[in-house]
C-alpha cells in the first residue's frame, strides 16, 4: 500500500510539473504575438536603414539584384555599366571601336556617346555633354543623365537613402498625399518591416491597390505597403503612351517593280481592292555604295496616286546589281558608311512624303550577318522618329550562305516592325534542277522555323506569295535546259488545253508536264487553289499580312480574291 501511494504522488506532482511548463510555453508564445502587435502598432519593428549601397529602382521596382556592376558616382556624375544598360534598357548596345563610342538605341532614337570627348549624337545631330562614357577596370560605364532624351527617362539620385530611380516617360504614374503619419511595410501581413516612414501631407507614388492595401514608392525611392484608407487625392499625373500601328489589322502590301532605270508606271485608274500598302522599286544601291532613286515626276504622281486611294507607300531600297556582295559588306562593316546610307533614306523619305521603307538586301556574306543587323537596328529608330514603318524582306531559314545564312531573323523581327519571309524560288533561277517555285509543305515548314526556331512574333510576319510560276525545259535525258518565270495571269497562254493536270496534295499545286518538240516542259502552277493554301496560313497562324511578288503579274479578279481569303 505504501509503494502504491507513493506512487500515486510521483504521478500527481510529474502532472503538475508537465502543467506549469505547459503554461509556461503558452505565456512565453502570447508575450511574443503581444509584443510583435505592440512593436507593429507603435511601427517599432525593424526599420531599415539607410542602403550600403546604392540600390536602383526602375519602373517602381527595385533591381538592384540584377546589376551586374556597380554603380559608379563620380565628380557627381553617375555612371551605369555598358552591361546593365544592356540589361535593363538596351540589348543591342555595343562599343564602336573604330570611332571610340558606345552605340545605343531605343524606341525612336539612335546616340553615339565618345568614350573621350564631351558629345553625343542623337539622331545625327551633335550636342555637348558633361561627360563622357568612360572605361574602368576593364568595364565601360555611361553617364546615364546624358541618355535621358535617348531612354525616355527620368532620373532621380537620392542621396541621403542611397536610391536611385528612373522612371520611363512613356508609363503611366499616379500620386497620391498622405493623410496620416504612417510606416511603410515590407508587405501586407500583420508583423512585416518597416521599410520607411511616411508624414501627413507628403506626396507618394501609386503603384497599385488591392484589397485595401496599396503598394507606393515614397519621396525616400522605398517601396512597400500602406492601407489605402491612407491615401488622398490620388491623380495620374502621367498618362501611358501607347505606340500605334501605321496598319489597322493585316497588311496587303504588294511590290510594284518597274526597274532601276524605267519611269514609274501611270496607276492612274487603278485600284487594288483590299491592298493597303504599294512597294515601288524607288531605290538602289549603285556599284559605289551610294543611294540611287529613281522617282522623278512619274514617282511623284504615283506617290500622289496611292495617297489617294488610301495606299502606303513603303518603296523598296535595293541592293541588287553587279559587284553588290562587297559594295554591301563594306558599308555593313563601318558605322560611319551605315549612318550616311541611313541619313540618305531618312532625307529621301522627307521628300517624297514616304510612309514607311522596304529593306530588300539579298545576296550579302554570311560573316557580315550581325552588321546587317545592325544596320537595321540603327534605321528602325530613325524612321520611327518620323512615325514611318519598317519592313525587312529575308529568305526561307534553310539555304547558301549568301542567300539564307546572310540573315539573323530573329534580331530582324525583334527590331523591325515587319519581317517579311519571300516564300518563294523554292527551286529558282539559280536551280539545277526542275521544281516547284513555292510548296505549300516548305512554306509551312520555313514559317514554324520562323516561328518556333527563330521565335519571331506572328503579328510581325508578312507571308509573301509569288504571282508566278516557273517553266522547266529539259532534254529527253532530264537535263535542264532553261527556265521562265510565268506571272499566272498568261499561264493559260503558255500551257496547251489539252496538257494533263495534276494535283499534288503535299504540294497543293497542280503539276502539269508536256512535250514541246524534242523538249520536255514542266511547271508546277500558282493558281487560285494553290495561293489559297498558302494564303490560309496567315489566318491559322495570326501572321501580320501578306506580300504578293509583283504588281502586273496577276490575273482578274486577283486582289478581290486575295481580299476574300484575309
Amino acid at each position: 500500500m505504501k509503494h502504491a501511494k507513493e506512487r500515486t504522488n510521483k504521478a500527481k506532482r510529474a502532472k503538475h510539473s508537465d502543467g506549469k511548463k505547459s503554461i509556461k510555453i503558452i505565456i512565453i508564445i502570447v508575450a511574443i504575438l503581444l509584443i510583435g502587435i505592440i512593436a507593429y502598432k507603435m511601427n517599432d519593428f525593424i526599420i531599415l536603414g539607410k542602403n550600403k549601397t546604392i540600390n536602383l529602382v526602375i519602373n517602381n521596382k527595385n533591381v538592384t539584384s540584377n546589376l551586374k556592376k556597380d554603380i559608379l558616382i563620380k565628380d557627381n556624375e553617375i555612371y551605369l555599366s555598358k552591361q546593365d544598360l544592356g540589361n535593363f534598357f538596351d540589348k543591342y548596345i555595343y562599343e564602336d571601336e573604330e570611332n571610340n563610342q558606345i552605340i545605343t538605341t531605343y524606341n525612336t532614337k539612335i546616340a553615339a556617346i565618345s568614350l573621350e570627348k564631351n558629345t553625343i549624337n542623337i539622331n545625327g545631330s551633335n550636342k555637348d555633354t558633361f561627360t563622357h562614357a568612360i572605361k574602368q577596370d576593364g568595364n565601360v560605364f555611361i553617364p546615364i543623365e546624358e541618355l535621358k532624351d535617348v531612354y525616355g527617362i527620368e532620373i532621380k539620385y537620392l542621396e541621403d537613402s542611397k536610391v536611385l530611380t528612373i522612371d520611363s516617360l512613356s508609363k503611366e504614374q499616379k500620386k497620391a498625399i498622405i493623410n496620416k503619419n504612417t510606416s511603410v511595410k515590407s508587405s501586407t501581413k500583420i508583423i512585416s518591416k518597416t521599410v520607411d516612414r511616411v508624414k501627413k501631407g507628403s506626396y507618394v507614388i501609386v503603384i497599385s491597390e488591392e484589397k485595401g492595401y496599396a503598394r507606393i514608392r515614397t519621396e525616400n525611392g522605398k517601396l512597400g505597403y500602406i492601407k489605402s484608407s491612407k491615401l488622398s487625392n490620388t491623380v495620374v499625373v502621367r498618362e501611358e503612351m501607347k505606340e500605334a500601328n501605321q496598319i489597322e489589322g493585316k497588311v496587303n502590301l504588294v511590290w510594284d517593280y518597274y526597274s532601276n532605270y524605267a519611269k514609274a508606271p501611270d496607276r492612274a485608274g487603278e485600284n487594288m481592292e483590299g491592298v493597303n500598302v504599294v512597294s515601288p522599286s524607288f531605290f538602289h544601291l549603285d556599284s559605289n555604295g551610294e543611294l540611287k532613286e529613281n522617282v522623278g515626276e512619274a514617282g511623284k504622281q504615283y506617290v500622289e496616286w496611292a495617297h489617294e486611294n488610301g495606299y502606303k507607300v513603303w518603296p523598296m531600297v535595293q541592293n541588287d546589281g553587279e559587284g553588290m556582295l562587297s559594295v554591301t559588306s563594306e558599308i555593313m562593316n563601318s558605322y560611319k558608311k551605315r549612318q550616311e546610307l541611313i541619313n540618305e533614306i531618312i532625307v529621301a523619305c522627307v521628300q517624297y512624303k514616304l510612309d514607311g521603307i522596304n529593306i530588300d538586301f539579298e545576296n550579302m556574306k554570311q560573316e557580315d550577318k550581325d552588321l546587317y543587323s545592325r544596320f537595321i537596328i540603327e534605321l528602325t529608330p530613325r524612321l520611327k522618329d518620323m512615325g514611318l514603318a519598317i519592313s525587312v524582306d529575308v529568305t526561307a531559314p534553310d539555304g547558301g550562305e549568301t542567300w539564307s545564312m546572310c540573315f539573323d531573323r530573329n534580331v530582324i523581327g525583334d527590331v523591325a516592325d515587319y519581317i517579311v519571309f519571300m516564300a518563294y524560288d523554292q527551286y529558282g533561277a539559280s536551280s539545277n534542277k526542275s521544281g516547284t517555285t513555292a510548296g505549300y509543305n516548305w512554306v509551312q515548314l520555313s514559317l514554324k522555323k520562323f516561328l518556333e526556331t527563330e521565335d519571331i512574333e506572328s503579328n510581325k510576319i508578312i507571308l509573301a506569295i509569288p504571282l508566278y510560276a516557273r517553266l522547266w525545259t529539259e532534254n529527253k535525258d532530264g537535263k535542264l535546259i532553261r527556265q521562265s518565270a510565268v506571272p499566272i495571269r498568261n499561264t493559260e497562254n503558255v500551257i496547251p488545253s489539252d496538257a494533263e493536270r495534276k494535283w499534288d496534295d503535299n504540294l497543293k499545286q497542280y503539276y502539269v508536264e508536256y512535250e514541246e518538240g524534242n523538249d520536255i516542259k514542266k511547271i508546277w502552277l500558282e493558281e487560285e487553289e494553290s495561293l489559297k493554301a498558302k494564303i490560309s496560313l496567315v489566318t491559322e497562324n495570326n501572321l501580320g499580312g501578306v506580300a504578293s511578288w509583283a504588281k502586273d503579274m496577276e490575273n482578274e479578279g486577283f486582289w478581290t480574291f486575295l481580299n476574300d481569303q484575309i
